[in-house]
């Protein structure tokens, strides 16, 4: 029993240093990921619980050419201002403290890449990245039914989070980004992924470039939970 305990005590431990290793990388080697060690890290993402073990995620990878051409299009289509196609609604003005939240971050990465508040150039230059998944040499893209709801969306939140963290414990790095399903229409047509998938966000993700500036940004984490009882 003593030495289960130990052990309990240093999976605790490992697992919180992956939780505060893991953080949104925007800057990355274009080494690619070994495809054994894709595989390995996308079977472990799969252990992830869902709503009556129903799995609703549907993950689709891009890398090589096709990494290349979708951040082709989607960094074009940005950039010239097509209208956005997204397969849920986005998000609009965050109220309250979550706008803080969200300004606070910018502030972080703006900092980090020495971007002047007033310097709209490269502003959207810095927003544009996304679309390019941030020179990631590999680009998750992930789906849900077209009959899903809130629920299904959380169990797909379970799903990447395990993805990541499987990435961390393997030397990788990722971002999530919500900013690569603002064209869904184009991922779909670039993936051959019909009507009855939804397209919910996506995960760019390789080898962090230590060296780039913005990956010296970080942000902090509230305590936004109640212990009732």
């Amino acid at each position: 029993m003593a030495t289960r305990a130990l052990e309990r005590v240093s999976d605790s431990d490992t697992l919180e240093a992956l939780l505060r290793e893991r953080r949104s990388v925007r800057g990355f080697r274009p080494d690619p990921v070994p495809a054994d060690l894709l595989e390995r890290v996308m079977d472990m993402a799969q252990l992830a619980p869902s709503n009556c073990n129903v799995q609703p995620w549907t993950a689709h990878v891009v890398s090589g050419e096709a990494a290349e051409r979708m951040r082709t299009v989607l960094h074009d289509a940005a950039k010239s201002g097509t209208k956005m196609t997204p397969d849920f609604p986005l998000t609009g003005a965050y109220p309250g403290h979550y706008r803080g939240r969200q300004i606070d971050a910018a502030k972080s990465l703006f900092a980090a890449t020495n971007v002047a508040r007033d310097d709209v150039p490269a502003r959207t230059e810095s927003f544009l990245r996304n679309f390019r998944f941030f020179d990631a040499p590999h680009a998750m893209f992930l789906f849900i039914p077209a009959w899903a709801g809130m629920r299904e969306a959380a169990d797909c939140g379970m799903y990447a989070q395990s993805f990541m963290l499987a990435l961390t414990a393997n030397g990788l790095a990722s971002c999530a980004q919500g900013a690569l399903s603002h064209h869904a229409e184009i991922v779909h047509r670039e993936l051959g992924v019909g009507e009855d998938q939804k397209l919910l966000f996506g995960i760019a993700f390789g080898y962090e470039d230590a060296a780039h500036p913005a990956n010296a940004a970080r942000t902090v984490r509230d305590k936004d939970h109640v212990l009732h009882g």
